[in-house]
């Protein structure tokens, strides 16, 4: 089965449920930052379908937030001590450089890798859980990268593979990334995040 045909089976299925179909899409865009096989682009555009673009892109964004925060803070709390005494001498410090390198990584370059449509959400939480990016960075990062992924998956409203077939869907990411990053250097600058 291919992904498209995956994608328009799983809306047929979540509108033909009625609200449960909607209220199961939240509880999926939650899940998405954590089961990286659920389509996000198939739950934020029902939710726009059924709500409007203004309520349909706060519900996908709150719940896209609290996701991807959840999921940072499980890494970061519960699971960064354990995978620190879990990880072999042999490649400790491959990982712990790593892991530095991925804490000090700019506050826009993290705004922009979020805002991504493409970036997988949970890889990027957990290399920040694990990293222990700060959490008003990471916090901050989320509000302003999600903002333009849930547009641009709202109004765009389609699959991964329709997405990349169109040139105009390219010009849209450039210019939300290019939003995303003034954005995100004025916040920076603001609340003066490193």
């Amino acid at each position: 089965m291919r992904i498209i045909d995956i994608d328009i089976w799983l809306t047929n299925f979540l509108t033909s449920v009625g609200i449960w179909g909607y209220l199961l899409s939240c509880f999926c865009i939650m899940l998405e930052s954590i089961i990286p096989i659920l389509p996000l682009s198939v739950f934020i555009t029902l939710l726009f379908y059924k709500f409007g673009v203004v309520l349909g892109f706060i519900i996908s964004y709150i719940f896209t937030i609290i996701g991807c925060f959840l999921s940072y803070k499980i890494f970061n709390t519960k699971l960064r001590l354990k995978f620190d005494n879990y990880i072999d001498k042999k490649n400790r410090k491959r990982i712990k450089n790593l892991l530095r390198i991925i804490k000090r990584i700019k506050f826009n370059n993290l705004c922009l890798l979020i805002a991504l449509p493409f970036t997988p959400a949970f890889l990027i939480n957990i290399a920040a859980g694990l990293a222990d990016i700060d959490e008003k960075k990471y916090l901050y990062s989320l509000l302003i990268g999600k903002t333009f992924l849930v547009m641009f998956w709202g109004l765009i409203g389609t699959s991964l593979i329709n997405s990349i077939k169109n040139p105009i869907n390219l010009v849209y990411i450039v210019i939300m990334l290019v939003c995303c990053f003034i954005i995100s250097k004025l916040v920076e600058k603001r609340e003066g995040i490193k």
